[in-house]
């Protein structure tokens, strides 16, 4: 084989390379977006979820935690939703953080044994189902946003029109702590010995 021969054929083995590559991560950037879309469908109907248990125990409340309660879930569910393709507009998902922290508080303050069983049992699940799925969306938003920091991924823009997915920060609820999980060992309740 002559040498413009052998230089023409590296040439093609390197295009086929790039193109092999570029390919599969345009694929996986768009399964990861794909995901981000799902983590936020299921954060938002983690959201809702916890403000429909907040307004039934805004009902349940005695007249100082319920006008606090109420007035935080209320505000949730007249406010701004969670944007479906992750854009931001008029900066609605800070709106939104600030109101879900805002209900967390007032939830904090709330006494789950003043609730009936049931209800108390209901919060906390949409408690630690907001935990969940807060986490499970962010775990998303990082894997994406690591992808589509990738020099070459940049350089050829192969995650093309999409928008650069956000995290939704707000604070997570302290889960109620009964006097039979202080044995367990985690760095807010050591396990004494």
């Amino acid at each position: 084989m002559s040498a413009p021969a052998l230089v023409a054929c590296a040439a093609l083995i390197v295009v086929a390379a790039l193109t092999v590559w570029c390919t599969t991560r345009v694929r996986r950037l768009h399964r990861l977006h794909v995901r981000v879309d799902a983590a936020r469908a299921g954060l938002g109907m983690a959201l809702d979820r916890r403000v429909a248990v907040a307004l039934r125990v805004a009902d349940v409340l005695g007249p100082p935690g319920n006008r606090r309660v109420r007035a935080a879930a209320t505000a949730l569910a007249a406010g701004p939703a969670l944007a479906p393709d992750g854009r931001d507009p008029a900066g609605s998902r800070e709106a939104r953080e600030t109101a879900e922290n805002v209900l967390t508080r007032q939830l904090a303050a709330v006494d789950p044994a003043g609730l009936p069983g049931g209800l108390a049992a209901e919060l906390a699940d949409a408690q630690q189902l907001v935990v969940l799925a807060r986490r499970v969306h962010n775990d998303a938003v990082r894997d994406t946003r690591v992808l589509r920091s990738r020099r070459l991924v940049r350089w050829l823009r192969l995650h093309g029109s999409a928008p650069e997915p956000v995290y939704f920060e707000i604070a997570d609820p302290e889960p109620p702590v009964a006097p039979g999980d202080a044995d367990v060992e985690s760095w807010r309740h050591p396990t004494a010995m």
